[in-house]
């Protein structure tokens, strides 16, 4: 079976963090004898017609050169909402990806189009993609999107309605898509982790260690766990790794609660330095709020490391106690603390908890087990789309 990506952000190379999860799944399902191929805007430097490992890639101009910046950079919201520069080049790429779209389904004739992303991808296939059956998957941005600008509302509705099948990568990003577009019936359906760079191997964990992984702003709750960690004993410590706007508020923030001597600054690490943080850690804590997934937490598992967060967005669909993990009410960095308290009192826990929670993510995350979902989703709808 053919099957053609439709996607704002695909990596350039195959090492690349921003979008990874989307090239791992086209490798995936082409070693489970689906022939992926995917249709992404250009972007400078870019080639028009490009392989990834084995991944076909085609990239369509839609704007001139040194406006085409939608893509690849994690600010398309930004620039679209905030300028008129944006607004056009979203206005290009829409009309230049719709005719793009059915130039490519002209020249290979897929039997399923998969948008990744209802906005833009989602929107885009569904003026191309003429009677094709539509797959749409929501990964999280797009949704806290609509969900803010209510104006919208309509044009998501309008993809939804067009959708063979909808999937989201979580529980809480499916509700919040039927609270828009009620009666849609909605898989949820991850995309896959990284298994083959968060490996189980064995290493010593540092006595106390906790870890924070991601962006310093409002949204992914560090200003709570520097709260939190003032109530936990020393010697405890804490790792921050991450870059954003906040960072300088937050490490003052670190000082004032006289816990600065006690936090690591990390900043933006490589991709390759972070299953050995995870592994030394004692538990990592995702104070966060309305998370599409929680990819840090599967990462954390998969390295055999316990994690600690809010009962907020799609976390509640990846950390469970059964297998070591512990979730608390949004905005109680008590409990917070409490669950990083306990972890400290029973290091032993640890490992026995590990081999539950490792298991449990390949089960769920592995590319192998992702791409079957979507290999039996694909079927479904070809067949009864044609």
């Amino acid at each position: 079976m053919r099957v053609l990506f439709v996607t704002h952000n695909y990596p350039r190379h195959s090492a690349d963090g921003a979008g990874s999860f989307l090239h791992r799944l086209a490798v995936a399902l082409r070693a489970a004898d689906q022939d992926v191929r995917v249709l992404a805007p250009s972007a400078e430097g870019l080639a028009q017609d490009d392989v990834v490992d084995c991944v076909p890639v085609r990239r369509f101009r839609y704007a001139l050169r040194g406006m085409e910046t939608l893509a690849y950079t994690g600010t398309m919201a930004e620039q679209v909402l905030g300028s008129l520069r944006g607004k056009g080049a979203l206005a290009g790429m829409l009309a230049a990806g719709s005719l793009a779209l059915h130039n490519e389904i002209e020249r290979i004739d897929p039997d399923v189009v998969h948008a990744h992303w209802w906005f833009p991808g989602g929107l885009l296939a569904r003026g191309g993609a003429g009677n094709l059956p539509l797959v749409t998957t929501m990964h999280g941005s797009d949704i806290r999107l609509a969900r803010k600008v209510s104006m919208v509302h309509p044009l998501f509705r309008a993809v939804m309605k067009r959708s063979a099948s909808v999937t989201a990568v979580s529980s809480w990003l499916a509700g919040e898509a039927r609270a828009m577009a009620p009666g849609t019936e909605i898989v949820v359906a991850p995309m896959p982790a990284d298994v083959a760079l968060f490996r189980d191997v064995p290493t010593a964990r540092t006595p106390g260690r906790f870890l924070f992984v991601g962006r310093l702003n409002a949204q992914k709750g560090l200003s709570d766990l520097l709260e939190a960690m003032a109530w936990v004993p020393e010697p405890a410590t804490l790792d921050v790794v991450g870059q954003g706007d906040d960072a300088s508020a937050l490490r003052e923030r670190a000082e004032l609660l006289g816990i600065g001597a006690r936090v690591r600054w990390l900043g933006q690490v490589q991709r390759s330095d972070l299953p050995g943080l995870y592994r030394t850690a004692q538990a990592v804590v995702m104070p966060s709020r309305n998370e599409g997934l929680g990819l840090v937490a599967v990462e954390a598992q998969l390295c055999r490391t316990p994690v600690i967060g809010y009962r907020s967005g799609g976390l509640p669909d990846v950390v469970d106690a059964t297998w070591g993990g512990t979730l608390v009410p949004p905005g109680d960095t008590r409990a917070l603390a409490d669950a990083m308290r306990a972890v400290l009192d029973a290091p032993t826990r640890i490992d026995g908890v590990g081999a539950a929670a490792r298991s449990r993510m390949l089960d769920r995350f592995s590319p192998s087990a992702v791409a079957a979902v979507y290999s039996g989703l694909y079927r479904e709808v070809a067949r009864d789309g044609r």
